[in-house]
């Protein structure tokens, strides 16, 4: 574990006068937060985790100037980008220094299909400035933090979002084409990192490369409408969302499913999805409604909302109700709610999410998202859970795992035992590599931590 003094911390700023630099205590707690509270587990666990100062770079060069000098005295950095996690990626457990990589927002170069842009560029900026200048292009996946998280921010530490019902997950080859990293050696250098490469530093919370720059696949920016179907029962709308999610005809960026009572936490929403129905949330081309509307009819459904595209940036954005934002909506009408990231069995998906529906009632509310994955659809759940104690967590999440389903359990700062559950040499051998002090955000690897 490393230690920080107050003479190491100023020595780092002596080295680094002239940086926009914040040393204000209430802005410094501030910017060593994200969004753990979701667990009831992690919020005692990281509450009074903070750092010791904030820096915000303002080039890769000013990034190399931080690393260096971190590195001279031995004091922990720990890189964030808007802190719209929600495990802990970004929260100094040992204090030290906190590189804010807002400021470096350019987009280095784009063409048809690719585009090249600094780590603190804000997702919806980008989406916006694709669109714009590369005539008709856009990212291929976001999280429902859109309008504030960034590229870098997403890439060190999410996995998938809205459109992974059509790309995949972040993991998946292709995804991710080129990272660019800062290290953090005695004389620290810049890393070009491509192909299967860039999963070193992918989702690995910034424990072993600052990453500087990224290049990543833009897809067709089609005419996204956003819709909403209501459904009696919530395997009806579940069978819905298979039944969509498998139709490569159809173009859609988002397929979400909602029981009720979820739909209740929507204040916004509620004259669209009346008491007692089970919602699915679309993102859906235009070119594509026609052929939408016979799968409405087909499983029963009833469209009571749609916003053509024109109006994108106008009013309600359903996707600001999906993926986490749906735990986010709900929490704020009750805070007890927690939540759980599970992906059922290929062969026996729809079938076990049957079971385990009616098995927890409304304890465990089986919120869906759709995604590609191993190259079929599945629905993924973010279930919102009635928390009571960690032992009946611990219980619910056995219970799931006993019967075949995978639980990616958002109540671990510790990257592997909230993914794979499985140490990942290849990130663990770069980390020895590019940090051998382990300074980048101590803690977080359990790999490093019992590498011995």
């Amino acid at each position: 574990m490393t230690t920080t003094t107050p003479n190491a911390i100023e020595a780092v700023l002596s080295d680094l006068a002239g940086l926009d630099i914040i040393t204000d205590p209430n802005q410094v707690a501030k910017l060593s937060q994200d969004y753990y509270h979701f667990s009831p587990v992690l919020q005692p666990q990281l509450q009074d985790k903070f750092g010791d100062v904030v820096v915000r770079p303002a080039s890769e060069a000013e990034v190399l100037q931080v690393a260096q000098a971190c590195v001279r005295y031995k004091v922990p950095l720990t890189v964030r980008g808007a802190g719209t996690g929600n495990y802990g990626q970004c929260i100094p457990l040992e204090g030290g220094v906190i590189v804010d990589m807002t400021k470096m927002t350019a987009i280095k170069w784009m063409k048809p299909g690719v585009v090249c842009v600094e780590a603190g560029a804000k997702l919806s900026v980008l989406d916006k400035q694709t669109r714009e200048l590369g005539s008709g292009w856009e990212i291929r996946m976001a999280p429902s933090t859109y309008r504030t998280a960034t590229i870098g921010g997403f890439i060190g530490g999410g996995s998938g979002g809205i459109g992974s019902v059509t790309y995949g997950q972040l993991r998946d080859r292709g995804n991710l084409l080129a990272v660019r990293v800062v290290t953090m050696e005695d004389e620290p250098r810049i890393l070009d990192l491509r192909g299967d490469d860039v999963y070193k530093v992918a989702h690995a919370y910034g424990t072993n490369g600052i990453i500087t720059e990224l290049e990543i696949p833009l897809a067709p920016a089609y005419p996204w409408s956003d819709i909403i179907v209501n459904f009696p029962d919530f395997m009806s709308a579940a069978r819905f969302g298979q039944a969509l999610s498998d139709a490569d005809g159809i173009i859609k960026k988002l397929v979400c499913i909602c029981p009720d009572p979820i739909p209740q936490y929507f204040t916004a929403l509620k004259s669209y999805i009346p008491t007692g129905k089970h919602s699915a949330l679309l993102m859906i081309s235009e070119t594509c409604l026609e052929p939408l509307n016979e799968f409405v009819k087909e499983f029963g459904g009833e469209i009571t909302y749609q916003k053509p595209a024109q109006d994108a940036g106008k009013g309600i954005a359903l996707a600001e109700y999906t993926w986490n934002h749906t735990t986010l909506h709900a929490r704020s009408v009750d805070p007890s709610i927690t939540y759980l990231q599970t992906l059922f069995p290929d062969d026996k998906n729809l079938t076990l999410l049957e079971e385990m529906y009616h098995h927890y009632g409304d304890e465990v509310m089986f919120h869906l998202e759709f995604l590609r994955y191993g190259g079929t659809a599945r629905p993924a759940s973010l279930q919102l859970v009635r928390y009571t104690t960690e032992e009946r967590l611990n219980e619910i999440i056995a219970h799931h795992e006993s019967k075949g389903a995978y639980i990616f359990n958002p109540h671990t700062y510790l990257i592997e035992d909230g993914g794979m559950k499985m140490v990942d040499l290849a990130q663990l051998q770069f980390k020895e590599q590019v940090d051998p002090y382990g300074l980048l955000n101590p803690g977080k690897m359990r790999a490093w931590l019992e590498r011995s």
